[in-house]
């Protein structure tokens, strides 16, 4: 008589967790980008495009003494070029 309950827990609980239950049609509908290059561009610059592209900028070891409008991307990971679904985070170094 447990697993009928429990059964009934599981359905209740995971709706409110918003746990993907093998919905194919949330999975497809996650929209590609591919990552623009923005080694070479300052941190205001990079930020810019990366934000027009859906994607988030994440700087290393970012200190509150760095100057975002001169400082310059060494390094972007992922690379330029690779597709990466929306809303996912481009990680530069300085």
């Amino acid at each position: 008589m447990a697993a009928p309950v429990g059964g009934q827990i599981f359905s209740e609980i995971l709706p409110y967790l918003e746990v993907n239950q093998g919905n194919e049609d949330e999975i497809e509908q996650l929209e590609e980008v591919k990552t623009p290059d923005v080694v070479g561009k300052t941190l205001k610059e990079a930020n810019k495009i990366l934000k027009e592209n859906g994607l988030e900028m994440v700087v290393e070891n970012e200190s509150e003494e760095l100057n975002k409008d001169e400082t310059i991307v060494s390094e972007q990971i992922p690379k330029a070029g690779i597709m990466i679904n929306k809303t996912n985070k481009v990680y530069v170094q300085y």
